[in-house]
């Protein structure tokens, strides 16, 4: 509700205004699937069922009415078009194609895990279906699990941990548990798993294949954990791939769009990118469910209302995923006067030349500023900003201001024109969800004594000259910066550029472990004076640790966020 609050606010209708409706899928489809499969896995799938049944019986079987009572009494006609079509919509509409394949991959949605089709105009189609239990995306939450991390928020952390391990267990997962074709088509060994009829993710068979019980959260990784890791990212890069192949061979398409949480894969995604199989490949920046809504709602607006759709081959419709709300310096200005809290108001050239400033010295500082980023990646509006050349970056990024494990890597964003001369990326990367080798002429050889250190400890070992932003793999998690939809961090780009030579600054997401992305000044404020960020330029208000009073709270901060 607070989502459809601020769009009603931000069109500047009322609910009364509302024409249709949309949900993301269709509840009584995803109801039949649960009960054949706790039917089909009696009675051990007993506590799961009893878990799960109130919640569907009392709210989620009736989601028209529960959508019609917080619409005020909407009375027009929801849409429910299957979980896969809105996630196939929210990949092709807001594209820059007229024709391409559509791939969607995810855990589950009522039915179907994957599916392949095309996208024509203002048409989608989808031609085939893979339907659970059989599912890449809930094989990777099954190695998720079991290496100790969160399901359906952990899945990134693998991939970032796969570099510091081998894929020494990638022909057992082909060997034992699935059954993958040439085709990307695939079969699950169901014998493996729990997540039909139990509330874990992974069974006793499971675990003697591998070695041993799950790795307990939070304990200390090994390289059996790193290895796991390694070999379920290659399996997932394989599906990938052959899916992907079967796909323009079977439409003939020569360009594609992704969704479904599989979709912000970005080593898979660059890999199929760097093996030529489409020309092009655009990526909903939300490919996970959150996505789901615009794709339900774009799908109604062209598929069964018959919208319009003009698209150019080269801009897509996304708005560079700056979708979300804003707050003026005025604005601003009054929550920091109002609560005492010490600034400097600076024109904005002159506060983009200090911030680059500060952090050719070291700093690391909290940007904020024009709209916020919709889905999971911050793009330059929400984020936690520093210089890619410190070695030490990465690390003081991850344990002083984030707060999270020392391994996951922190993506660069490079000014478009600048983005070959750093990476191995021909094509834009807006959204981030492309991953690139760093161009061979930046990267330091590993010394023979370094190459046998131990998993965690190569991190350290600088690999570039924009060490705090090469991965382990020489790999980088690209985002490119055109200027197009954010002028004000492109401009940022270009003035550490002049101040120190380099077109490229670390981005990471403005939060802390567990907290959603910041929103409003005062989010923006909290996580500032929580961490040890240095600066932090609000709109144009420029703030300095060292003048800031103490933050006095009475709960413990680190005790309101999950960790993820």
């Amino acid at each position: 509700m607070n989502a459809v609050n601020y769009c009603i606010l931000e069109a500047g209708i009322s609910f009364d205004d509302i024409d249709h409706v949309a949900f993301y899928d269709k509840p009584f489809l995803k109801f039949e699937r649960l009960l054949e499969t706790y039917l089909s896995f009696a009675p051990a799938g007993l506590p799961s069922f009893l878990k799960a049944m109130p919640l569907w019986l009392k709210e989620k079987l009736w989601m028209g009415d529960r959508i019609r009572k917080l619409l005020n009494g909407y009375e027009g006609t929801v849409y429910f078009p299957e979980h896969h079509q809105s996630h196939a919509a929210s990949a092709f509409f807001p594209s820059p194609f007229k024709d391409a394949a559509i791939i969607t991959m995810d855990g589950v949605g009522e039915w179907t895990t994957t599916a392949w089709g095309t996208g024509h105009g203002n048409r989608i189609e989808l031609d085939k279906e893979i339907h659970f239990p059989h599912s890449l995306g809930l094989l990777y939450t099954a190695f998720t699990s079991y290496t100790g991390f969160r399901v359906n928020s952990g899945e990134y952390k693998v991939m970032g941990l796969a570099p510091y391990g081998e894929p020494r267990f990638a022909q057992t997962i082909l060997d034992n548990i699935m059954d993958l074709k040439a085709d990307g088509s695939f079969r699950l060994n169901m014998k493996y798993f729990n997540y039909c009829q139990g509330l874990t993710m992974t069974s006793g068979k499971f675990h003697d294949l591998f070695g041993g019980a799950p790795r307990k959260p939070e304990s200390d990784l090994t390289q059996r954990d790193m290895d796991l890791a390694a070999s379920v990212q290659a399996v997932a890069e394989e599906v990938i791939l052959r899916t992907g192949r079967h796909a323009r061979k079977e439409t003939g398409e020569k360009k594609l769009v992704l969704a479904g949480g599989v979709a912000l894969n970005c080593v898979a995604n660059g890999k199929l990118l760097r093996e030529n199989v489409f020309d092009d490949i655009w990526i909903q920046p939300a490919a996970g469910d959150a996505g789901g809504a615009l794709g339900a709602a774009l799908f109604t607006w062209h598929q069964v209302l018959g919208g319009n759709r003009e698209v150019d081959e080269a801009n897509d419709l996304q708005k560079g995923s700056y979708l979300g709300p804003s707050w003026e310096d005025n604005e601003i200005e009054e929550y920091l006067a109002g609560n005492g809290i010490p600034y400097t108001r600076m024109d904005e050239d002159s506060l983009i030349e200090s911030v680059a400033q500060y952090m050719d010295g070291g700093k690391v500082v909290g940007w904020f500023g024009g709209r916020m980023e919709f889905g999971p990646r911050a793009l330059g509006n929400r984020s936690i900003i520093g210089d890619p050349r410190s070695s030490a970056m990465q690390s003081i990024m991850n344990l002083k201001i984030k707060n999270r494990e020392s391994f996951r890597p922190f993506a660069p964003s490079v000014l478009l024109e600048d983005a070959e001369e750093y990476f191995d990326l021909s094509v834009p990367s807006p959204y981030m969800l492309l991953v690139a080798q760093v161009q061979k002429h930046r990267c330091a050889v590993m010394t023979e004594k370094q190459k046998k250190l131990f998993g965690i400890e190569k991190l350290n070992v600088p690999r570039s000259d924009i060490p705090a932003v090469t991965h382990i793999d020489y790999s980088a998690r690209v985002q490119t910066v055109d200027g197009i939809h954010n002028s004000r961090y492109y401009r940022l780009l270009k003035a550490f550029k002049k101040q120190t030579g380099y077109g490229v600054v670390i981005n990471t997401s403005f939060n802390v472990r567990g907290e959603p992305i910041v929103c409003s000044p005062e989010d923006a404020y909290l996580c500032f004076m929580r961490t040890e960020m240095d600066v932090l330029a609000l709109g144009n208000m420029l703030l300095k640790k060292e003048d800031q009073p103490p933050l006095v709270e009475e709960r413990n901060w680190r005790e309101i966020y999950e960790l993820d």
